[in-house]
């Protein structure tokens, strides 16, 4: 694609009008600019294209399966492991790494950072897209999604946590959804919608604020039903809210910096200057919020400890897991930022940022899944499920690169302001 950029002076579409005078039409736009034919050459030319088909050959059927003979028939869940890593992974590690709407809409629209603003859309798709495909992986590990309304509408249960979860996902999903609308509006030239979506914006900020950071927290609070389960290293009755809290601004924060430099590897014939000169400062400062999320999180972890007294499960092997994940997944990342800010590292914030995504998923699996039922035996998933949670992940991706290449994301759409 960026050869076809070069070689066409047209594209990238970054207004409502050819170089001609004439306007592109809506279908033209979706096609970036290309004939169908231009259009299928470099999708197969694109060896991700054909890394993808081959992922949904595999997982569609996977999934179809699923759905037709039952989640049994792709997992090994049971009653003693009812969460695998559909949940492991698409809802409880894709939630935290997508607080980063929350996060970023709070510097920019709250706290005035306007600086930050060229990366704000960014992390307002990134979490748009985390929290509905946390909903994809929820459904196919459910089943019946036609009967999704039945727990929020006809059969509610307003003492249960997972009431809450459903409702706040819900309610957060239609802020991101009208948070992204200035960007869809600026493309499709839906003006009255962008000045409609951006005039209550204050207001949908302070709405992501709250609705996202008491779903992370109930989250956590998920795990309270089951308090003899979890191994009590990864367990705090009363901390375990604020432990998936914290760790969701760094992870959050990480996720922007991770997204944002694989945005400028792969995608600069479709990012602009204001956001491809302004980026190392940026992941600077983003670095240097993760490094103070990290430390607070740190500190929680400590004092939750201590509050619970369970300082002799470190002697044990559990405990020697459970330091090796705090070593490598939260101290090492942290003084990685520190050390990267400190001396103005680019290359180690970014390096740090990847680490400290990883650590997020790692620390959200070994709680709902490694450390689960710790006492009994140890789950360990089927290919099957394995390659029904990549089959997902590819299709985030897909979906997340299609808006890219269209939407004024990583670009300001020239015309209106």
């Amino acid at each position: 694609m960026e050869k076809l950029t070069v070689d066409n002076r047209s594209i990238p579409i970054v207004d409502h009008f050819k170089p001609d005078g004439t306007r592109w039409t809506l279908r033209e736009k979706l096609w970036l600019g290309l004939t169908p034919r231009q259009y299928r050459q470099q999708f197969f030319r694109n060896w991700v294209n054909w890394l993808m088909i081959g992922i949904f050959a595999v997982g569609i059927p996977l999934i179809l399966q699923r759905y037709i003979f039952g989640l049994g028939s792709i997992t090994h869940g049971s009653n003693d492991y009812p969460w695998g890593l559909f949940l492991g992974f698409g809802l409880f590690s894709m939630v935290p790494l997508s607080a980063s709407g929350f996060v970023l809409g709070t510097t920019v629209d709250i706290f005035g950072r306007k600086d930050f603003a060229p990366v704000e859309r960014l992390a307002l798709l990134n979490g748009l897209l985390g929290y509905f495909f946390a909903v994809v992986y929820l459904l196919v590990d459910l089943g019946l999604p036609w009967r999704l309304p039945y727990p929020l509408f006809i059969s509610p249960g307003p003492a249960a946590v997972l009431f809450l979860v459903g409702w706040h996902v819900a309610l957060y999903l239609s802020v991101q959804i009208v948070e992204m609308i200035p960007a869809f509006g600026e493309w499709s030239g839906w003006l009255r919608g962008k000045r409609w979506a951006r005039s209550i914006t204050l207001g949908l900020t302070i709405a992501a604020i709250m609705l996202s950071t008491l779903h992370q927290g109930a989250l956590g609070a998920l795990f309270t039903y089951a308090p003899g389960k979890v191994h009590p290293l990864w367990y705090s009755s009363e901390f375990q809210w604020i432990h998936f809290l914290c760790s969701s601004i760094f992870a959050g924060l990480s996720m922007v910096i991770v997204s944002s430099t694989l945005c400028k590897w792969t995608l600069k014939w479709r990012a602009d200057e204001r956001f491809l000169k302004s980026l190392d400062t940026l992941t600077i400062g983003l670095g240097k919020g993760c490094a103070f999320a990290l430390i607070t999180y740190l500190a929680v972890k400590i004092v939750s400890l201590a509050q619970d007294q369970e300082w002799s499960y470190l002697l044990t092997g559990w405990g020697q897991y459970y330091l090796l994940e705090m070593g490598v997944g939260v101290l090492l990342p942290m003084w990685l930022f520190a050390v990267a800010v400190r001396n103005r590292w680019v290359g180690l914030v970014r390096f740090a940022a990847f680490l400290s995504v990883l650590s997020v998923i790692w620390n959200r699996i070994n709680t709902s899944m490694i450390a689960f039922n710790w006492k009994l035996y140890q789950e360990i998933p089927s290919w099957q499920e394995v390659w029904v949670s990549i089959t997902l992940f590819a299709l985030y991706f897909l979906v997340y690169r299609f808006i890219l290449y269209r939407l004024p994301v990583l670009y300001e759409w020239k015309g209106e302001k």
